[in-house]
């Protein structure tokens, strides 16, 4: 009983449990967009033919892929199930972030703020409920970071090799994380400082750089495999300029007040003498990987946008849950402490509210996608007939997962035959399919086929190849026309 009265009381229990409560809510009502339908895509392949698709593409994602490969085998990919270890990794961060603060600012207070600070922030809930590898990459940095300040007070092998794995696994995850080895030098750094007369104390300054070189030496493969495709993956991302840069931190953590709420709290941290210190190092967590990055995307390349460095946001949340320690301070010399303590983590509802329009937003059907998907899915399942044929945007409009983001939502007894198809993405070994050269040739002999395309203008064709076009209006009649938000969905039947 002892053991769980001391887990009842401990200050990761409640943080985890709320951000896992936020995460799951709704978390399957709103449709896998493009990006989640490429996870699902890669994950629900064969393991050699995962690893044969990560030496053409998306290498920057793969020890995702291939943790995600292993979840679906046990636990299958349905929504839920493919989102759920989105939100159980983003609770993990909310604990690691409440035993970090509690070490940066020994408190209790200041601990729970942080983390239930995260839960506040739409961005952050946002991915816990998205197939993509942004809330482990968050969990693995928080806990990297709790691991580190283990590391820093009894340093030995064991504890930097729990926290050379835990950053690891972000770095592997996503490399843009490696920028949180800046802000976790600050710590290093403040902590010999301040026992720099002690003996031994000089050990840190070998010890986290040879821990770095195995966090480097183990993301290695998926730098150079990553390298090789940056043009394909993120040709998307603009170079950001100054304004991006001055107002990034409105667009992480929600709106231009809701990062005030957590600037305000942060101030009062800085402003306290107790906790002016802890403050400081959380600041340093939470801006100089967004820094970094910044510097980093102006050269030819950009990796600056709002997921990418959503790790940085249990940083920010420290800084924010020192300013809620700082206020039960001082009301804790107007009142008893335990009230005072309630009233300051009452502070936490301003996010809270401030947020819920967009924690609520981003919950709706089609919040993630700006294509419906099962929509489509929906319209060919209730007119299907077996063999029927299927054409889907490919070519140029590959990226927007089309195919496999319908095939998703049709049930198992719906299989429409693709079209213009050479190689599927599995052959392929790529999350694209390669089409036939010659549409003319692969028209196939279904009596009729489905067209799904995207957009919603006059032309039920637009966007197809010329080739794949004439090949459908040469063979086929068009007799429905039906069009949804972001796609048209047509039936054609063969001439007689």
């Amino acid at each position: 009983m002892s053991h769980v009265r001391a887990l009842l009381r401990s200050v990761w229990l409640g943080p985890a449990l709320v951000m896992l409560l936020v995460g799951l809510l709704r978390t399957a009502h709103p449709e896998l967009w493009r990006d989640e339908i490429s996870s699902w895509s890669a994950a629900t392949r064969d393991l050699g033919a995962l690893v044969g698709m990560l030496e053409n593409v998306d290498a920057s994602n793969g020890v995702y892929y291939v943790l995600l490969h292993f979840w679906t085998t046990l636990f299958g990919d349905s929504v839920l199930s493919l989102r759920m270890p989105s939100a159980l990794a983003m609770a993990g961060a909310a604990a690691f972030t409440a035993l970090t603060a509690r070490r940066l600012f020994d408190s209790r207070t200041a601990g729970l703020a942080a983390g239930l600070l995260p839960a506040t922030v739409p961005l952050v809930s946002r991915f816990a409920q998205e197939v993509r590898t942004y809330a482990l990459v968050t969990c693995a940095v928080a806990a990297a970071c709790c691991l580190l300040l283990r590391a820093l007070e009894r340093p030995g092998a064991g504890r930097w090799s729990l926290y050379a794995l835990a950053m690891a696994l972000a770095g592997c995850c996503h490399l843009i994380s490696l920028s949180s080895l800046a802000g976790q030098l600050v710590l290093v750094l403040a902590h010999w400082w301040g026992r720099r007369r002690e003996p031994g104390a000089a050990r840190v300054l070998w010890q986290f750089p040879l821990a770095v070189l195995a966090v480097l030496l183990a993301a290695a493969p998926v730098a150079v495999y990553g390298g090789r495709q940056v043009g394909r993956q993120l040709g998307w991302v603009p170079r950001p300029s100054v304004h991006d840069l001055q107002y990034f931190w409105h667009d992480l953590l929600g709106s231009p007040r809701e990062m005030q709420v957590f600037a305000a709290l942060a101030l009062l941290a800085l402003l306290h003498p107790r906790f002016t210190r802890g403050a400081v190092q959380a600041l340093l967590l939470g801006t100089l990987p967004v820094l970094l990055v910044w510097l980093a995307s102006q050269g030819s390349g950009s990796y600056f946008t709002n997921r990418y460095l959503l790790f940085t946001v249990p940083a920010l949340a420290m800084a924010a849950g020192g300013g809620v320690a700082a206020v039960a301070g001082l009301l804790g010399h107007l009142t008893a402490r335990p009230l005072a303590v309630t009233a300051a983590l009452s502070l936490i509802a301003v996010p809270l509210v401030l947020g819920a329009p967009r924690q609520q937003q981003q919950r709706a059907l089609l919040a993630h996608a700006d294509r419906d998907f099962a929509g489509a899915a929906a319209v060919i399942a209730a007119g299907y007939q077996p063999g029927d044929g299927l054409v889907t945007a490919a070519g140029d409009q590959a990226w927007a997962m089309v195919e496999p983001g319908v095939t998703f939502y049709l049930p198992a007894s719906v299989r429409p035959v693709p079209m213009f198809v050479e190689r599927d993405a599995t052959r392929a070994q790529d999350l694209y399919a390669v089409p036939c050269p010659v549409a003319q040739r692969c028209v196939g002999d279904a009596p009729r086929t489905w067209l799904v395309t995207i957009g919603t203008g006059d032309d039920p064709y637009e966007g197809l190849p010329d080739g794949q076009t004439e090949a459908l209006r040469y063979a086929f009649v068009l007799t429905d026309t039906r069009r949804l938000p972001g796609m048209t969905v047509s039936l054609l039947v063969r001439k007689a």
